[in-house]
């Protein structure tokens, strides 16, 4: 009887009498964001970069993000200072996409080779991430 009340007194205090652990274990936590960098979007986008988009969201978002704005734990973002036109020109994209890459920049193992890619896809891409670029100031 008497361990039945001290149970019972037991489930008040951590229901009614302490009702902040109570309310955090059944709220949902927010999600933590995966992004690496804020990319600003431009107003429009050229008729190659409209293309670029769609082919860089189909075959390089998982790892670098929608637009382009790097993934913690996945790829780098390309709408950084490292990747702008003078230290990684436009030729370095077409070497990534077609041959890969060893890491050198981030902690993010190497990046292989993206198939089902052509030339004309990687340039509409290249147009697509120098336009986010130029309209996050890296020129």
């Amino acid at each position: 009887m008497v361990g039945g009340a001290l149970l019972a007194g037991a489930v008040v205090w951590g229901l009614v009498l302490d009702p902040i652990s109570s309310a955090a274990e059944t709220e949902e936590q927010p999600e933590q964001s995966t992004d690496i960098v804020a990319v600003k979007m431009p107003a429009t986008l050229s008729d190659t970069a409209k293309m670029g988009q769609t082919v860089f969201r189909a075959k390089c978002s998982v790892c670098h993000g929608s637009n382009a704005q790097g993934v913690n734990g996945s790829g780098p973002p390309l709408v950084h200072k490292i990747y702008e036109p003078s230290h990684h020109g436009d030729a370095a994209f077409f070497r990534a996409a077609e041959f890969g890459v060893r890491a050198h920049h981030w902690p993010f193992g190497n990046m292989a080779a993206i198939k089902g890619v052509t030339r004309a896809d990687i340039s509409s891409v290249i147009a697509y991430v120098r336009e986010l670029q130029r309209e996050n100031g890296i020129r």
